[in-house]
């Protein structure tokens, strides 16, 4: 599946293309801090397997004014290169590819 151009940002990786994209409005459990912020990495040419990661962070849009920082170009393309290392290989059809970095993630304790 390929990442639709309008919303995504595109950047290279080691001479390869590629277009990554941040929800822009959280989902209801990262508004509220109970999940971390994700974001999505695709071939900017190929439709293929397209890369999900889970950041260790909340959501910049987060409801809560949790302290967020923003997702950098340079976090991308650290998560896309062990993604590659670990077999993720964006030109190849397939189901998303996730890449879990979660580890750290400190989930609200607030409840509704």
């Amino acid at each position: 599946m390929a990442l639709v151009r309008k919303g995504s940002r595109r950047i290279v990786i080691d001479g390869t293309a590629y277009r990554w994209r941040l929800r822009g409005r959280p989902t209801y459990s990262q508004g509220l801090g109970w999940s971390p912020c994700t974001f999505a990495v695709g071939h900017a040419d190929t439709a293929g397997m397209t890369l999900v990661v889970t950041t260790d962070q909340p959501h910049p849009s987060n409801w809560l004014d949790h302290e967020a920082r923003p997702v950098l170009p340079s976090a991308v393309a650290a998560a896309v290169r062990l993604a590659l290392r670990a077999g993720w290989a964006p030109t190849e059809p397939g189901p998303p590819f996730h890449l879990d970095r979660s580890a750290g993630f400190e989930p609200s304790s607030w409840t509704v």
